[in-house]
């Protein structure tokens, strides 16, 4: 019972340490533009192809684990990660950095898929409840404690190394999660026969690649016919993808993206809700960090508080939403939807009107609002997406739901980019930033409209309910005829938490 604790705490250190990454590199860009004389485009990259990365590794990673050993999985995903942060703490140039991150995103899709098997082969259906809870809130914790750990770690610039730090405490953490994990954490793998689909990746990230590279490169290489070119390849490549993928369910083999789950629409709308709400989250705040803290000259700790109300938001938020979830279901998410649209409305509306005298404390009151409305948006859309899928397709639809939100997320700062950069063009002004705030800002509005358009969409109440019954009845029967088996379903399917 007390390993059982041991194992949940190092895979709960695990899960924040990944998230922590995502949201910790955002303050200490214009530092890193500084010292390594980075471009805008390999700014946007430092963000997004960590995302990327992981988005597209994500689903195989979790098949690795499931084939190879859970904790094996894990222990590599953790070495690596830790050695790619110490790659990115010793870069000296844009592309270094940029390679490591890339880096980084990959190994964290092999640790993090393992964090959800390796709980459902510890612990019986009706114990997870507590486990999954303290999930969350690393979840919200990592939200909160990114920017302000960044924001002090770069003010501060402890032993004269200033951004660096921000990947070098990943360190000593991944160390001792190492040791640890390879202690107390057994070992397991699905006993079902689980096969890779390497063509599917391959198409996919090439597809994507072809799609996220074009938008970030092509302002600043002035958009030169082979930019035009990758952007037309992207979704060719995409439907060649799509016909590999029904050819190969067809035949019965593991596709990665199993084509079926889409004959549900209340899936299908969920995807769709997902990945627009991932589109709109990353792309706002890499615009508002670099217009905070280079067009008003905020310091990084200052620009981390700014935005401090919008996880304090968001943490409020989820308290609500739990208890919600059940009664309001997809009037819940549509309500989220909203409440971010309204509070970036009314940040756009504070920044036009404050100019250059703009303040954090002017923005305390729509941070909040649109972090609330995050989490009334996040926190029961799962439950709700799923609600129309198969008890025995969860792990794989649990995947491909969680995959498309990371690849929204990705696209979202590539287009974002597009808009901000181009309207700041050279002259890094207050005035410029600020117009090309504005201007980068419509990307996350549309892309939490058409986010409220798709819950219409969604399952209704009654339907989440009968399948939240089936899932936990059939997860009870697994869990006592093969309990080294069950993380093999759900496993494949993490995704990140929000």
């Amino acid at each position: 019972m007390r390993a059982r604790g041991i194992a949940v705490v190092v895979l709960l250190f695990a899960a924040f340490m990944d998230l922590l990454d995502t949201t910790i590199v955002n303050v200490a860009l214009p530092s890193i533009q500084a010292d390594l004389d980075a471009t805008p485009a390999q700014l946007e990259w430092i963000v997004s192809g960590y995302v990327l990365a992981f988005a597209v590794v994500l689903i195989t990673g979790g098949r690795l684990g499931d084939i190879l050993g859970r904790k094996r999985m894990f222990l590599v995903g953790v070495a690596g990660f830790t050695l790619a942060s110490a790659s990115c703490a010793a870069a000296s140039s844009g592309d270094t950095l940029v390679g490591s991150r890339l880096v980084q995103g990959l190994f964290a899709a092999l640790m993090t898929p393992q964090v959800l098997s390796i709980i459902q082969v510890l612990f019986a259906p009706k114990e997870r409840a507590g486990v999954f809870g303290a999930l969350g809130g690393i979840s919200g914790l990592a939200a909160v404690a990114g920017p302000l750990l960044g924001g002090i770690l770069v003010t501060h610039n402890a032993f004269d190394l200033g951004w660096r730090t921000v990947f070098l405490i990943n360190l000593p953490v991944g160390v001792l999660l190492f040791i640890a994990a390879a202690v107390v954490i057994p070992e397991s793998r699905s006993t079902e026969r689980v096969r890779l689909d390497v063509p599917g990746v391959v198409l996919v990230s090439a597809a994507l690649f072809l799609a996220v590279f074009a938008l970030i490169e092509g302002r600043q290489e002035g958009w030169p016919v082979w930019i035009w070119l990758m952007l037309a390849a992207a979704p060719v490549v995409l439907v060649v993808f799509v016909l590999y993928q029904r050819s190969l369910g067809k035949r019965g083999g593991s596709a990665l993206v199993p084509l079926s789950l889409f004959s549900s629409r209340g899936y299908s709308a969920g995807v769709f809700t997902n990945f627009s709400f991932g589109a709109s989250i990353g792309g706002f705040f890499l615009i508002l960090v670099l217009y905070l803290q280079i067009g008003l000259r905020y310091s990084a700790i200052d620009a981390a508080l700014a935005t401090l109300p919008f996880s304090i938001g968001a943490l409020a938020g989820s308290g609500l939403a739990v208890p919600l979830s059940p009664r309001l279901g997809r009037t819940l998410i549509l309500g989220g939807a909203l409440a971010q649209i309204a509070g970036l409305s009314w940040i756009a509306a504070i920044v036009t009107g404050q100019a250059d005298a703009l303040s954090g404390s002017d923005m305390i009151l729509p941070m909040a609002l649109a972090g609330f409305g995050l989490a009334l948006l996040v926190v029961p859309l799962t439950d709700v997406a799923l609600a129309k899928t198969s008890v025995a397709n969860a792990g794989a639809a649990s995947g491909v739901f969680g995959t498309f939100q990371q690849v929204g997320s990705a696209i979202g700062i590539a287009v974002v980019g597009v808009i901000f950069f181009g309207i700041a063009g050279t002259a890094y002004t207050a005035q410029n930033l600020r117009l090309a705030f504005l201007g980068g800002l419509w990307v996350p509005l549309v892309a939490l409209s058409l986010a409220a358009m798709g819950t219409f969409l969604l399952p209704s109440v009654a339907d989440v309910q009968t399948h939240k019954a089936d899932t936990e009845a059939l997860a009870e029967s697994d869990f006592k005829n093969s309990p080294a088996s069950v993380g093999g379903r759900p496993g494949r399917g993490w995704h990140r938490p929000a």
